[in-house]
């Protein structure tokens, strides 16, 4: 009975582990498309200030070609990040289930015990009652 709940305290640990890990990959994600939306408005700007807005032209704002650069890398880090998201949010499912599991059968236990002392009580008070009657 105590290993069973030492199992389920562990067991909620996990989740709220993987609970954390999908959190923090969201919030990374998250972070990532906001500052490529960023460098987006900031390419935008500089293009709008040099009037050139084709990258191959030779006089093509150098700022405007690295924020390129970065806003690309942080798109292509979100979009590995996301695959991560699914595995964690996978991980997270399935340790959930394992939980239910355990507590299910924590829950079952209790109520065999529960019907058990009822059912030892019934019979202590059925003795009880028996040597109470007058022979």
């Amino acid at each position: 009975m105590k290993s069973r709940k030492s199992l389920i305290r562990l067991k909620r640990f996990q989740v709220d582990e993987k609970r954390r890990q999908v959190s923090d990959i969201e919030s990374m994600i998250a972070d990532f498309e906001k500052m490529a939306a960023d460098l987006d408005m900031q390419i935008q700007v500089e293009q709008e200030k040099s009037g050139i807005d084709d990258v191959t032209h030779f006089a093509y704002p150098t700022f405007a070609k690295a924020a390129i650069q970065r806003r690309d890398n942080l798109l292509e880090s979100a979009a590995n990040l996301n695959g991560q998201l699914e595995a964690a949010q996978d991980e997270l499912g399935e340790a959930f289930e394992e939980l239910k599991k355990i507590e299910l059968m924590e829950e079952k236990e209790g109520e065999r015990a529960r019907a058990e002392e009822v059912a030892s009580d019934q019979a202590n008070m059925d003795e009880i009652g028996l040597r109470a009657q007058p022979v």
